[in-house]
Order: structure tokens, then C-alpha cells, then sequence
């Protein structure tokens, strides 16, 4: 299958590592032009320099935005106020105990994990519409299906973005935009990565050491037996942004290494 997105317009918020950053090559490598999103200077600056490196001919744009605001929401649609693809990739987790966990670290989350995309598809969506055709892409996780102790907000979070997805396509069903979420399992993405990283310094063991231990512990149903790399994740979210997945929407389409036991 040969995907080709020449003229079309991508957004792919929280881009400048991991999974987004895989999105945004994916996207530019099939031809799109990309908006590159990060919360702070350095990390978008970076980002489009290294990326613009690897595809000189591809028009970039880079937005400082912190995306879990108002004001980020509204810095992101005024500096790039049309897209055909958006792709929903901010967040964060912050492994914590439920009984730790205060009101404002509920309310943080939900602004960040939720709410970004939200207000990006509210701008956007019109617009693709209005032109009768158009992508989005909520970036969900395992942890919304089958939701973590350790991480119960983060899950809330994942499960919202799910409903989200399903409930914007029924929205737009008939229009020729599509609305579908996709579903990482453990992903060596910037915070896992980082975790396993910290872990496997602490334990004294290796980082590889570290992802088959949690991977026995915390996801002991996975068929992969490994992590997923941004690369395989990114390769769904294009396939899914794509023309020829015209046929798919309101779809939740796994990319977790078999974690999730339930076929459907």
C-alpha cells in the first residue's frame, strides 16, 4: 500500500518526542506538511531542525503551545488556524496511588489528556466539514480498556478519549471526515522510556531487563513479548489518516502487542 498525502495539512499536537514525533515523520515521509507542537522553545526548535533534516522538501511549522490551557488551545488554531489531519497525541501519565492522588492532579490530567483534544477538534472539525473531507486521530492506550492501579486517573483519561472518538464520528458520520482513536500497549515512547530507564538504574539491571519485568508483572498478557516502538504505532495512525482508509471511522484500532484479551 503506497500513501500519499501531497496537499494535505497535518496538526499533531505534543510532537516533539515519542509517539507524536513518529506521527509527524510518518506524516511528512507520505508527503503531508506538519505542524510540530511542543510546551516549550527548545524542545520545538529542536524537533523541527532535526526533522527538516531528514525532509528538506516538506513544509514544517513549529508552535509553542501548552496544550492543557485555554491560552495553549487558543495559541495553537491562531498560528495554525486550518488542518486536514489532526492527530491528538498530547499527554502524560504520572504513576500515583489513588489514595494520593488530589483533586488538582485529577483536574490536570483530564485538561492535558482530555480537554487538548477537545478544543483542537472543536476548531478543527468545521472546517474539514465544510471542504467534505478530513482526519482525526485520538492517541488512547491499553490503560483505557483495561485500566491500571497505579495509574487509575491516567486510565480515566484514556477511557474519555475512547468515548470522544466514537461519539465525534457519529457526529460527523456522512460528511467524508473520519474519527477514530488508536490504542498503544507498553510503547518505548519518551515517558515509558524514561521509566524503564530509571528502573532498570535503580535495580541495577538493563533497560531491556526492565521491560520484560514489567511486562511479566504489569501487562503479563501480552503476546508481542516486547515493547512496541513509535514507529509501529505511527504506521496505524497514518494508515488510519490516509485515503485509503475512507471506509474506517469510529473505530478503536489496537496497536498493544495483544495485551487486551477481548476480541472485540
Amino acid at each position: 500500500m503506497h500513501i500519499v498525502l501531497k496537499g494535505r495539512k497535518a496538526v499533531v499536537t505534543g510532537s516533539t518526542a515519542g509517539i507524536g514525533r513518529a506521527i509527524a515523520e510518518g506524516l511528512a515521509r507520505a508527503g503531508a506538511s506538519v505542524v510540530i507542537n511542543g510546551r516549550s522553545e527548545e524542545r520545538v526548535a529542536t524537533a523541527l531542525r532535526e526533522i527538516k533534516a531528514l525532509f528538506p522538501e516538506t513544509e514544517f511549522a513549529g508552535i509553542v503551545a501548552d496544550l492543557s490551557t485555554l491560552e495553549g488551545a487558543a495559541t495553537l488554531v491562531a498560528e495554525a488556524p486550518d488542518a486536514d489531519i489532526l492527530v491528538n497525541n498530547v499527554g502524560t501519565a504520572r504513576p500515583k496511588s489513588f489514595f494520593d492522588l488530589v483533586d488538582e492532579d485529577w483536574l490536570d490530567l483530564f485538561q492535558l489528556n482530555v480537554m487538548s483534544g477537545v478544543r483542537a477538534a472543536r476548531h478543527y472539525v468545521p472546517k474539514m466539514i465544510g471542504r467534505g473531507w478530513g482526519r482525526v486521530v485520538f492517541i488512547s492506550s491499553e490503560s483505557g480498556l483495561a485500566i491500571p492501579k497505579e495509574m487509575i486517573d491516567y486510565g480515566m483519561t484514556k477511557t474519555a478519549q475512547l468515548a470522544i472518538s466514537r461519539g465525534l464520528a457519529e457526529a460527523v458520520g456522512g460528511t467524508g471526515v473520519t474519527v477514530n482513536s488508536v490504542i498503544p500497549g507498553p510503547t518505548n515512547s519518551e515517558i515509558l522510556s524514561n521509566w524503564m530507564k530509571a528502573t532498570a538504574q535503580s535495580q541495577g539491571i538493563t533497560q531491556q531487563e526492565a521491560e520484560q519485568d514489567f511486562l511479566r508483572t504489569m501487562r503479563p498478557t501480552t503476546l508481542l513479548n516486547r515493547f512496541t516502538s513509535t514507529e509501529e504505532v505511527a504506521n496505524m495512525v497514518l494508515y488510519v489518516c490516509s485515503e485509503q482508509a475512507s471506509g474506517t471511522t469510529g473505530a478503536a484500532l489496537r496497536v498493544d502487542g495483544g495485551v487486551l484479551r477481548s476480541i472485540g
